[in-house]
């Protein structure tokens, strides 16, 4: 089997119906666009992947995540592992 690709060119690749993203920007944004936004690719070749892409951007590239990979991460945010002390 192919690895998926980490990235793909446009997150208007993902539009498509081939691959049928649906865009959801975080709760915790602003009205200032500083935020991401996730789509769980619902079909074709990456289908159960999730994309995130900057809210600022939305025509340029988004990053891909196996579910796991995505939860892993959020657990690790959620548990301060990224949390800096001065």
């Amino acid at each position: 089997m192919t690895k998926p690709p980490r990235h793909v060119l446009s997150s208007t690749v993902l539009n498509s119906a081939t691959h049928g993203a649906r865009w959801q920007r975080s709760s915790r944004s602003t009205g200032m666009n500083n935020c991401i936004e996730t789509a769980g690719l619902e079909r074709g070749p990456l289908s159960g992947m999730l994309a995130v892409r900057d809210s600022k951007h939305i025509e340029g590239p988004a990053l891909l995540f196996s579910p796991t990979t995505w939860d892993t991460f959020l657990g690790a945010v959620r548990g301060e592992a990224f949390r800096t002390y001065d």
